[in-house]
């Protein structure tokens, strides 16, 4: 199958449409106040395709809130991108919430930690530890997943773009599902360049799993 593509930290107004225009597969707005992609506390949900899933990215978050936000905004997903439990998840998807779970990654990352999650995330997302809760723009060492068991599909983040995409074609055997891109696609923290997107998705074309 190809890999998918979600375009994450999406705020502005006409971006979100020019964006939404190219077909990503997934959009992600992100509810952490501490982000500098932050939506606000005015946020809007633009009219996007329903072809095109909205995930909303939150950090340590209240369940209660995640709920709210959720029936708000009409989200298909949730991102789980702080120290959520498996209880939270647990109950979560007990409230028919889809569950995207981030695990941040170095080389003493011990990939035995995201399986008590495994019967309630729809997905895994593997991103680079760093300073911040995502964000920080740089890849990790992606031989790393081959110690991941392959059970849960995963979306791979951390530093993605197009100077680096057509090297993910060297890596093999992995249940890799999606590219989540944020950073390496920016004009500026929020706003995507539709350029570099184009070009971006024109790369991954030759991504077949």
């Amino acid at each position: 199958m190809n890999v998918k593509l979600k375009i994450c930290g999406m705020r502005d107004l006409a971006n979100n449409a020019e964006v939404a225009a190219l077909q990503p597969d997934y959009i992600g707005f992100i509810f952490y106040d501490k982000s500098p992609r932050y939506v606000g506390i005015d946020f809007k949900m633009p009219a996007i395709s329903t072809s095109i899933k909205r995930v909303g990215v939150f950090v340590n978050e209240l369940t209660e809130i995640i709920l709210d936000k959720v029936n708000q905004h009409e989200l298909d997903f949730v991102q789980l991108h702080g120290d959520e439990s498996v209880e939270q998840c647990q109950e979560l998807k007990s409230n028919g919430i889809k569950i995207i779970k981030v695990f941040s990654i170095n080389n003493d990352f011990d990939f035995k930690a995201v399986k008590s999650y495994a019967d309630y995330v729809s997905y895994f997302l593997f991103d680079t530890k760093g300073k911040y809760f995502g964000g920080n723009a740089t890849t990790f060492d992606w031989d790393l997943l081959q110690k991941y068991d392959q059970h849960i599909p995963f979306f791979l983040s951390g530093g993605i773009s197009i100077e680096n995409v057509v090297a993910i074609k060297k890596i093999k055997n992995l249940n890799m599902y999606a590219l989540d891109v944020n950073s390496g696609v920016e004009i500026s923290p929020g706003v995507k360049d539709v350029t570099k997107i184009k070009e971006l998705k024109r790369a991954m074309s030759s991504l077949l799993l």
